[in-house]
């Protein structure tokens, strides 16, 4: 599914983290298996427990800061999140063509701006272990302004930080709320990853075009 973009309308890229750029695999399997089985050990508890205690104090919080915030998590359930997210960070990964994507991007001067709501901790142990971190002109986390990136407040304060026009930018996340809330906010071109964890499934959209490749966009006449 190439989609034939007009890179000459476009000059700033955003970019999500997880699920766009690197695979999802490594969040999916650490908050679904690996933090409810490192609890349970350390609470002598059963691990069908933990699960459901755990998914619903997400959907309490789901959307917010904290949801995305490793010191929230680590107080909230008395573990080092980081150190347990190093105790499988061989499953950090990048996604398909990234790499070659971002660097083409680079070439014809094109801004290239990492927004995530991971907190910076977790934005570091990623740059820690891919390539990407050279690759990108600035790296924005959610949490620089205190609010997700599923509000508003968030797209102001990225646009009086890095100087973007809404109408010339392309943002490309896994997220259909977050895309919705960048629409709201008027930027013109919007992409959604159609598989953002390697081993999911891949999923439709009703709302956004669907990419499951760079290599798909990334079309050099038109650049």
């Amino acid at each position: 599914n190439v989609i034939n973009l007009n890179w000459s309308a476009i000059d700033t890229v955003l970019l999500d983290m997880d699920g766009t750029l690197l695979d999802l695999h490594f969040d999916n399997f650490f908050w679904l298996h690996h933090l409810p089985k490192r609890y349970a050990e350390e609470n002598n508890t059963s691990i069908e427990l933990v699960i459901d205690n755990i998914r619903q104090l997400m959907r309490d919080h789901q959307g917010t800061l904290n949801w995305y915030c490793t010191d929230f998590w680590s107080r909230e359930l008395n573990l080092d999140i980081i150190e347990l997210k190093h105790e499988i960070d061989h499953l950090i990964g990048e996604r398909p063509f990234v790499r070659p994507f971002l660097e083409t991007l680079g070439l014809h001067n094109k801004q290239r701006v990492l927004v995530t709501n991971a907190h910076r901790s977790t934005v570091a142990i990623k740059f820690a272990l891919t390539g990407i971190e050279s690759l990108l002109d600035s790296v924005i986390s959610s949490h620089d302004y205190g609010q997700p990136k599923e509000e508003q407040k968030f797209w102001q304060r990225l646009q009086q930080s890095v100087g973007f026009d809404p109408a010339r930018t392309l943002f490309i996340d896994d997220s259909e709320v977050i895309l919705q809330s960048a629409q709201q906010y008027g930027i013109e071109h919007l992409l959604c990853i159609e598989q953002p964890d390697s081993k999911g499934e891949s999923r439709t959209s009703g709302h956004f075009p669907m990419i499951n490749s760079f290599e798909h966009i990334l079309s050099t006449e038109n650049l």
